[in-house]
């Protein structure tokens, strides 16, 4: 019944035109406001769901590495017992260090060994711009470095790229700065991978063997051991603890880059918050439209108090208008805000600037809990204002007589 004659309120002439004004500003303000929210949220997905399938793609499901030290020896039963899991794809040994790394100029680079199992664990084959992902032998090493790392120690890599050499520090050696100091050994450039830029300028990739030659490591002697599921991560952390002891520390995908996680979640919820204002002012319109239509409906009011209408009644009435506002402007604002996040989807008609970014258009990704949040907070803050609206509707006194 409220909405019934909100409804007719909402539809009805007015006596002044204005009032019909305000109230689709109204509508439209919400619609907006709405469409706004839903639009950038998608956005944050997007680029939110990008850097996790890029970090994804380099940090694996689970990270096992040591609770002291860099360096220690993994048994062969800890490793068979940690293959039997139901849940493990596929594991791979890692030894990485800091390197110098010389070419036709120098740079740091950190070099990580691995062993054959690696690629079942990180693709990162799909990701080679020149060359191929071949990590040579101990006796003769091969090198899969980073663009960045390419290009900070200038290396040659069409022409071969016989003077690239890498030194490690010698653990022996009581100082860098003897003779003996570091190791070095030449090793050859076999790929350039293109991942992201914190990648790219940072790693090269070598065989674990190599690695342990380097820096005089035992033969069971890791950094890391890096896990592959087809379950949650979360669900067979406990299994892997419970095997590699206390001695070990094990890490989800998650809790390799919790930071990085955290500061973009934190950063769509900002945006969300301050979008939210939006909705305040389309509000500040609303609580307008509904005093502007008391007034013209006095006389109605008048005439529902003197046929036994309560104050709650009066109040329910308009409270149902400015809902009705408001579900009118939310539905036209998701709806629009579907279709314009469907057409970037499809066409990426809006395209982002400069050449340097992994794509060249905003990335969408329509989430259905956006859809449903946003609709609880336009129907809270619309019901919020509205509210005050009805309430003074309901305690204002009015006759028939004063409103002929």
């Amino acid at each position: 019944m409220n909405f019934l004659f909100a409804w007719r309120y909402f539809r009805s002439k007015k006596s002044t035109n204005a009032i019909n004004i305000i109230a689709w500003i109204a509508v439209t303000a919400i619609a907006v406001g709405t469409a706004a929210l839903i639009i950038i949220l998608s956005v944050f997905n997007g680029f939110e769901s990008l850097v996790k399938s890029l970090y994804g793609d380099f940090y694996p499901s689970i990270k096992i590495i040591p609770a002291t030290g860099k360096v220690q020896a993994v048994s062969k039963e800890n490793l068979q017992a940690l293959g039997k899991i139901n849940g493990i794809a596929a594991f791979s040994a890692i030894v990485e260090e800091k390197a110098l790394l010389t070419g036709n100029a120098q740079t740091i680079v950190t070099i990580r060994g691995v062993d054959a199992n690696y690629l079942a664990i990180n693709p990162l084959a799909k990701y080679i711009q020149r060359g191929k992902f071949e990590t040579g032998t101990a006796q003769e090493p091969q090198l899969i470095m980073g663009a960045g790392v390419e290009n900070a120690a200038a290396i040659d890599f069409i022409s071969g790229a016989r003077n690239t050499v890498v030194y490690f520090p010698n653990k022996n050696s009581s100082s860098l700065l003897q003779s003996d100091g570091l190791n070095a050994f030449n090793i050859v450039p076999s790929g350039t991978f293109v991942i992201q830029q914190d990648f790219d300028n940072k790693y090269a990739f070598t065989n674990i063997n190599f690695m342990r030659y380097m820096l005089d490591l035992k033969p069971d002697e890791v950094t890391a051991v890096e896990v592959k599921t087809n379950v949650k991560e979360a669900s067979i952390k406990p299994a892997i603890e419970k095997i590699f002891g206390k001695k070990w520390i094990v890490e989800t995908r998650y809790e390799q880059n919790q930071s990085l996680y955290a500061v973009m979640q934190m950063e769509k919820w900002v945006i969300y918050g301050i979008l939210c204002l939006i909705l305040v002012v389309a509000a500040f319109n609303m609580i307008g439209a509904i005093t502007m239509l008391v007034l013209e409906k006095q006389r109605d009011i008048a005439v529902l108090k003197a046929l036994g209408a309560t104050n709650q009644k009066v109040r329910n009435i308009f409270l149902s208008t400015g809902m009705l506002l408001a579900t009118i402007g939310s539905s036209v604002g998701l709806v629009f805000a579907g279709i314009i996040c469907w057409l970037q989807y499809q066409y990426h008609l809006i395209k982002l600037g400069g050449s340097t970014f992994i794509i060249d258009y905003y990335p969408v990704d329509l989430s259905v809990f956006d859809f449903v949040l946003v609709a609880i907070t336009v129907i809270a803050i619309s019901y919020i204002a509205a509210w005050f609206s009805a309430r003074k509707a309901a305690l204002t006194s009015y006759s028939l007589r004063s409103t002929n």
